[in-house]
């Protein structure tokens, strides 16, 4: 594997489960479980992408699964969970990692000013905005956070389980250009709140991860200009940003593996920022 974990904890005889494990941060997460030795179920609505991210720890020496689950389709998670009981038993860890935003739930510009309403048709502006695409992003974070815990938290009970929810740092600060998802990850938030005090009697710890802004080959385009240089958006978020530079993925695994361990055993109901100091940041 082509990163290096920060420490080592023991995560034998555990299952995790890791939905949306196709993904870039994701996949990342399922291959540190696997390193520390749990068995994973890499989840992904595209089950090629699914199996690749399994095939590649079971050839490092780890044991996973691949499999297709759609985290907005109760039936779906419920066959998801079937073949993951199976194969390798109930979860211990669930991984809400699937979310993710949609062009269409996004402004053009990040104020509004009287002459975008004169029709101009390369901008939208938030009269523009189509509630249906804010429904689908609303509910691919909230729901698709909701419905798989629903589906595997039924196994959890009583086995000192975990559940890791992911945030954004949208949801302590709304981004501009953007309102579906921010309005979705600060669910997300609330929710893992919520949850952690509603299984707080049956053995699961509850807590989210906040990133802070990552580069990735996925969201390379909106953060470079074609010549490399980056764009103004990158520099207002390197400028908010006291660390001066963007995360790199593996830097999420040390709070990953905190939550999941023996180490954070009375910690439940919080959501970490791993962002650079971002969040901390007033701008002045």
């Amino acid at each position: 594997m082509s990163f290096k974990l920060p420490f080592n904890v023991d995560l034998k005889n555990k299952t995790a489960v890791v939905t949306g494990g196709g993904g870039v941060l994701c996949s990342i997460f399922a291959k540190a479980l696997a390193q520390n030795g749990a068995k994973v179920a890499v989840i992904d609505r595209t089950e090629d992408k699914a199996k690749a991210v399994a095939d590649e720890i079971n050839k490092d020496g780890g044991t996973a699964i691949g499999v297709a689950g759609n985290v907005l389709e109760y039936e779906s998670m419920k066959k998801a969970r079937d073949i993951v009981l199976e194969k390798l038993g109930p979860c211990d860890i669930l991984i809400n990692g699937a979310g993710g935003n949609n062009p269409k739930g996004t402004t053009t510009k990040e104020y509004l000013f009287k002459e975008d309403l004169e029709g101009q048709k390369d901008i939208v502006t938030f009269f523009d905005l189509d509630p249906k695409e804010i429904e689908y992003v609303f509910n691919l974070n909230f729901l698709g956070t909701l419905i798989p815990t629903q589906v595997f938290a039924k196994d959890m009970i009583d086995r000192d389980a975990v559940i890791i929810n992911i945030s954004s740092m949208n949801a302590f600060t709304p981004l501009t250009k953007i309102p579906a998802y921010s309005g979705a990850k600060a669910a997300v938030s609330n929710f893992t709140q919520w949850l952690a005090v509603h299984f707080s009697k049956v053995g699961i710890r509850v807590n989210a991860i906040a990133p802070g802004f990552f580069a990735t080959k996925q969201n390379k385009a909106l953060l470079y200009n074609p010549d490399g240089t980056p764009t103004e958006r990158t520099k207002k978020i390197l400028d908010m940003t006291p660390m001066g530079r963007f995360g790199e993925p593996e830097e999420l695994l040390g709070t990953l593996l905190w939550l999941c361990s023996e180490g954070s055993k009375f910690v439940t109901g919080i959501v970490v920022p791993v962002d650079g100091g971002f969040s901390a940041y007033s701008g002045v």
